[in-house]
């Protein structure tokens, strides 16, 4: 009860609430959706030359997509194994950032955090920031992790077993699959035009670096474009102009966080 008290306005559950049904809906969309891309990494996994057990291990105990396919795709490449290890790494260490948040919105108890931590991820923590009570953000995310966990390990190991019968796995274009469904679920969040400058430059300096840096370290270079963009607001004048005019701008007509997930949802899933 005393959580509850001196949690922020938004995560107090007289602040409004969603019904259980529609957060479960939700949840389950982005669950499902972004489960079955589990397929394509394990068919470009057994493609990168890695066996059954270490494709199946790394869904099971890494379980962040980006972070895995990057890996395998890397050592697809011909990359150095301790580069496209550092790659994956350095990816993954941005659920540690979602994490510090959603202990705040989840106060879960102590016992159960570290299982929870395995769930840190993009689509639970978009599920869950989506949420307008604390009990709603609970159940988004624990919906959205046990479905996503689930489907994305048995579609793992259904892609694994099924590389071979699949041939050239290069021409089945399935290691976009997991990139495809990340930019459908971050696409809706970007809603501030010092976002979405963001999300382009890192987009430019990935492309870039692409022939230039081996396999695995162009994503690393483009976790520059957060402090550029951040470097170039701060030198604006302190008028509404460029980026700051055209975020408030959006921001003033952006829908509230009361919404929730079910429009991105929607797209999401799709």
């Amino acid at each position: 009860m005393a959580a509850e008290q001196t949690a922020p306005p938004e995560i107090r559950p007289e602040a409004g609430g969603k019904p259980d049904a529609a957060v479960v809906r939700d949840a389950l969309g982005v669950g499902v959706a972004v489960g079955l891309s589990g397929f394509a990494f394990g068919v470009t996994s057994a493609g990168s030359g890695l066996g059954l057990l270490q494709t199946c291990a790394l869904s099971l105990l890494v379980f962040t997509g980006a972070s895995q396919f990057a890996l395998v795709g890397a050592l697809a490449a011909g990359g150095n194994p301790f580069t496209a290890a550092a790659g994956a790494f350095f990816l993954g260490t941005r659920n540690a950032f979602y994490g510090l948040r959603l202990s705040q919105l989840l106060a879960l108890p102590r016992a159960l955090r570290p299982l929870a931590a395995q769930w840190v991820i993009d689509e639970t923590t978009a599920v869950t920031l989506a949420q307008p009570t604390r009990r709603a953000a609970r159940i988004g995310f624990t919906v959205t992790g046990l479905t996503l966990y689930v489907l994305w390990n048995l579609t793992t190991l259904a892609g694994a077993l099924g590389a071979q019968a699949l041939g050239d796995t290069d021409a089945w274009g399935l290691d976009a699959a997991s990139p495809a469904v990340f930019l459908a679920l971050l696409a809706p969040m970007l809603k501030t035009s010092t976002e979405r400058i963001t999300a382009a430059l890192a987009v430019v300096l990935v492309l870039a670096m692409l022939p230039v840096l081996p396999a695995g370290a162009p994503v690393l270079v483009a976790a520059l474009a957060a402090p550029v963009v951040l470097f170039l607001k701060g030198r604006s004048t302190p008028g509404e102009t460029g980026v700051d005019a055209g975020a408030r701008t959006h921001d003033a007509a952006a829908p509230g966080p009361s919404e929730g997930i079910g429009n991105s949802a929607k797209g999401q899933a799709r």
